[in-house]
């Protein structure tokens, strides 16, 4: 018995409660999207915009967005149908650790393959500056692009995890921080986070101003990572439009539904589910904007994500973490990512465990707020995404059986973990 198991060996994780929760679902299917976006372009006549042999460069990010594959290869063929020439390149800041390789097999990750898509794929982080806003700031964007006689912007519109503002995560954060690359990105990052929508605006205006941006392919997801709305915005209109379509997708995101969580239990986070890893939306915890609803005390994060590509960007917000974790995270594929958004506390490593067991110990043991009487409120959920299903414990079922969207899905059980104490879901 290690030290930890004896510190540990009064504490019980208790009993845990399946839950759902029920929330507006995206009803876009798959099967639909070529047909919906080949609609989205025609009414808007993008096809005009196009002429024969024109070379069109499509801004992908590092982000997992569902549907991307189909919604990245309609976009190909419609250039090709609209006589022109496309090629994808990475629209990402210092993800896949900054470097050209790395950010290729982000997006091959994602199943975005020069095979897959049916065009080339280039990746650089060489920049040109092709402007300088009327703060100073000099605008960069990559260099592919800036040779592209037309662009277009594939993004996900939804809150950002660190700021809030008229822009957040959407078509003009890709603009700015997607075709600036990491240059583009640490300039953006060195002017604060509190003023980043307004650094978008200016940094994106002129993207817009100065170069051909044909339009942009605006994605809004439910909270279940599903999708819920696909728009193509012209790109003379993308900065009067973004700021409803961010209204619309912050209406679909909530935070965790309770007032306050001793104990939040994450089976995995990654840059595949979150910017930040987990996202503060849902937690309530930010690095940047400090701490909100559910206002929870411990943060155990068990597991990093395959599809993070070993970037433990945000473990900082947790409390606890496992070996497993930090055998999986590699320190030149996160830090680059840090450094560039200027964010020390996202690069912090947690106290560390030997597995699943005493970490979620851990984080019980030194819960300082929770009322003994009523027992741990804790919420166990697989990520930031899983909101649809988590698992609570039974503090927390009498603000389940208030809340007319939550509903008990089934009996408690206790949590089970093999020899090596590690979980095992049922």
């Amino acid at each position: 018995m290690n030290i930890f198991e004896k510190l540990f060996a009064q504490t019980e994780i208790p009993k845990l409660y399946p839950v759902h929760f029920t929330l507006p679902r995206g009803t876009i299917k798959r099967a639909e999207i070529e047909a919906l976006l080949f609609g989205e372009f025609a009414e808007k006549r993008l096809d005009c915009q196009i002429r024969p042999g024109m070379s069109v460069a499509i801004a992908v990010g590092s982000r997992e967005i569902t549907n991307l594959v189909e919604i990245v290869k309609t976009v190909v063929e419609f250039v090709k149908r609209s006589g022109g020439i496309p090629f994808i390149f990475p629209a990402m800041g210092s993800h896949g650790g900054a470097a050209a390789k790395g950010q290729l097999e982000v997006l091959s990750g994602y199943g975005v393959t020069e095979a897959a898509m049916g065009c080339p794929i280039h990746s650089s982080m060489e920049t040109v500056q092709i402007s300088t806003t009327a703060s100073g700031l000099p605008v960069h964007i990559d260099k592919y692009a800036d040779q592209a006689d037309g662009i277009i912007v594939i993004g996900r519109i939804k809150p950002h995890t660190d700021f809030r503002g008229k822009y957040e995560s959407g078509l003009m954060k890709m603009l700015t921080i997607g075709l600036g690359k990491q240059c583009g990105a640490n300039l953006c990052h060195s002017m604060g986070m509190s003023n980043m929508p307004e650094t978008i605006e200016a940094y994106a205006g002129e993207v817009l101003r100065l170069k051909n941006v044909i339009c942009g392919v605006g994605i809004i997801e439910d909270a279940f990572h599903a999708t819920y709305r696909l728009t193509v915005v012209p790109g003379g209109e993308i900065a009067d439009r973004e700021p409803a379509l961010l209204s619309e997708a912050k209406s679909l995101i909530p935070c965790i539904p309770f007032r306050k969580i001793d104990v939040l239990v994450l089976d995995e986070i990654g840059k595949d589910i979150s910017g930040a890893g987990m996202d503060p939306n849902v937690t309530g915890r930010s690095q940047a904007m400090g701490v909100s609803q559910p206002f929870v005390e411990r943060i155990a994060v068990l597991d990093l994500t395959d599809k993070s590509h070993h970037n433990g960007s945000g473990i900082g917000g947790a409390d606890v973490t496992t070996q497993r974790f930090v055998d999986k995270l590699d320190l030149e594929i996160t830090y680059p990512n840090c450094i560039t958004s200027h964010d020390l506390n996202g690069m912090k490593i947690p106290a560390i465990m030997p597995n699943d067991r005493l970490a979620v110990k851990l984080a019980l043991n030194t819960c300082i707020g929770n009322e003994p009487a009523l027992g741990y409120r804790m919420v166990w959920m697989k990520n930031t995404l899983s909101l649809d299903s988590f698992h609570v414990t039974k503090a927390l079922l009498p603000e389940v059986e208030e809340n007319p969207l939550l509903q008990r899905a089934g009996e408690g059980f206790y949590p089970r973990f093999d020899e090596n104490g590690s979980v095992i879901h049922e």
